[in-house]
């Protein structure tokens, strides 16, 4: 039984017998299309019915256009997103719990994989984080979901979902709901239960009390959703008028539906308050191994060359670190002024030698303009002739970029970032190799402009910049500053358009 459904009604509350066309008060209803058990109906019946050919013939034609009537009905009807959640046993106070949860209705122009955030104090860490990934049949895979409610307070709690649809040019589109959880007392009895939480999802309620008797009856196998009880020696007798043979019975679970709301985000395009292409991060204590520079390179062909303090030709400029500290004189003049092009090229990001030094992958020449693509791992020693001037490792290869880290005298200076400029890599985030050292540095992207913090967490960006607060921003220690400069330790003069981008002419030239 359901509700009216005239729209011309809106507040009557009249119920609504399946089958009927009308309400009790008289209000037409909108025909529905046939429910789940007519379908199964329909096609047991082609496969139980009359053995002769035409009748074979028949009833499958008759269910097959059941089926196509039920599709072209939902298609039609613009069925609404929604989040099915079964399996849940309030019963089991106290233990192990698992939810599953399934999409409906979701728009086929989403990602083909989708990030699912629940929040709620029933579940470890207080957060989970999931995706739900589309099937060749065009739904969607399941997920489940453990918690456990040992410990906890009796009453009821709140599981708040968020779903994100984030795909490269497609804008972001997020949904959310919010279900209520109910944990029992541990003395709770299941007619209790079932009072609270049970009859809440379901249309008729059917007991049979004191030694009593229940009886419901429908003709026709019209489709009902019953709960039907029966205690202290009570007798319930359910007869939905189905012929002699096997009967299909549906045992009651606890399962039901949320619809989930889109919430309207802000523009993908939404400019940055401090667009740059180049920038840094400083750590004024570093400690444990970590870098005192972390150097920022948003470019399509990031140049790597040596040290010079006057227009210099490359954006990452390297230098010679000996025992005695860094020497921008000496073995740093053995680098040339354009010495190697990382870019992201076919087979991802790669390598190409454009030195009059030589350059060294994994103790090899590669031979000159003759790219090479990198991998986590991978030990690039600027110079094939002289050995440790500049080496440097491939620690983390991520799909928006690459992270470099020294190996050499330098390694507690500096490491570098060079990523895709306006690369949203998504969220969450693409699982991607790294080295420890990698691993525990931020989650840094360039998109609309300018550098973002990504919370691995919780998703949340934040947009880099001078005046902005780094103290509560995950993997960023504390003394930790953004500079507008990859080099704000050095006076870096630029008296001409070419070079490095984000950075200023002679006339305005600062320092850090």
């Amino acid at each position: 039984m359901k509700k009216c459904s005239n729209p011309d009604h809106p507040h009557c509350t009249c119920w609504v017998t399946p089958g009927e066309s009308s309400c009790t008060a008289g209000h037409s209803q909108a025909a529905s299309a046939p429910t789940s058990y007519d379908l199964l109906t329909a096609v047991r019946s082609a496969r139980s019915g009359p053995q002769t050919p035409a009748a074979t013939q028949a009833a499958t034609q008759a269910a097959a256009d059941m089926v196509a009537n039920y599709a072209t009905a939902m298609r039609s009807s613009g069925a609404r997103p929604q989040l099915h959640i079964s399996g849940f046993d309030p019963r089991a106070a106290g233990g192990r719990q698992t939810l599953k949860m399934e999409l409906r209705g979701m728009p086929q122009d989403c990602a083909p994989q989708l990030a699912i955030h629940l929040q709620s104090e029933l579940i470890p860490n207080g957060a989970s984080r999931q995706q739900f990934s589309r099937v060749l049949q065009g739904g969607w895979r399941p997920l489940f979901v453990e918690f456990s409610s040992r410990g906890k307070e009796h009453g009821q709690y709140q599981i708040r979902a968020e779903i994100l649809s984030q795909a490269a040019g497609q804008p972001a589109r997020k949904w959310e709901c919010t279900f209520v959880i109910l944990v029992p007392r541990l003395d709770a009895t299941l007619t209790d239960i079932h009072r609270i939480f049970l009859s809440t999802h379901k249309n008729v309620r059917v007991m049979a009390d004191d030694a009593s008797i229940a009886r419901v009856a429908a003709q026709g196998g019209a489709s009902m959703d019953i709960d039907v009880t029966a205690r202290n020696a009570g007798i319930a007798h359910l007869d939905l008028g189905a012929p002699q043979g096997k009967v299909d019975m549906g045992f009651a679970t606890i399962a039901w539906d949320e619809d989930l709301i889109e919430i309207d985000l802000p523009h993908a395009g939404e400019s940055h308050p401090h667009p740059s292409t180049a920038a840094s991060i400083v750590n004024a204590a570093p400690e444990g191994g970590a870098q005192r520079q972390i150097r920022l390179f948003a470019l399509e062909d990031c140049v790597l060359g040596r040290h010079e303090l006057v227009d210099p030709e490359a954006d990452v400029l390297l230098t010679h670190f000996s025992e005695n500290g860094q020497d921008t004189g000496g073995l740093t003049r053995r680098l040339s002024g354009r010495h190697a092009v990382i870019r992201r090229g076919k087979q991802g990001f790669e390598i190409e030698d454009v030195s009059r030094y030589g350059l060294l992958l994994d103790g090899v020449w590669p031979g000159k303009h003759k790219p090479v693509p990198l991998r986590q791992g991978m030990r690039i020693e600027m110079s094939a002739s002289i050995k440790g001037i500049v080496v440097l490792t491939v620690s983390a290869v991520m799909p928006h970029g690459v992270i470099l880290h020294r190996l050499d005298h330098g390694a507690p200076a500096e490491c570098f970032y060079l990523l895709m400029p306006d690369t949203h890599p998504g969220y969450p985030m693409p699982r991607f190799t790294a080295a420890p050292h990698a691993a525990a540095l931020p989650l840094i992207m360039h998109h609309s402009g300018g550098f973002w913090h990504l919370d691995q967490l919780t998703g949340k960006e934040t947009a880099l910049a001078p005046s902005a607060s780094l103290e509560r921003l995950s993997r960023l220690p504390k003394h930790t500053r953004f500079a507008s400069e990859p080099y704000p330790e050095c006076w870096i003069i630029r008296t001409g358009s070419a070079g490095q981008h984000g950075t200023l002419p002679l006339h305005d030239m600062q320092t850090a």
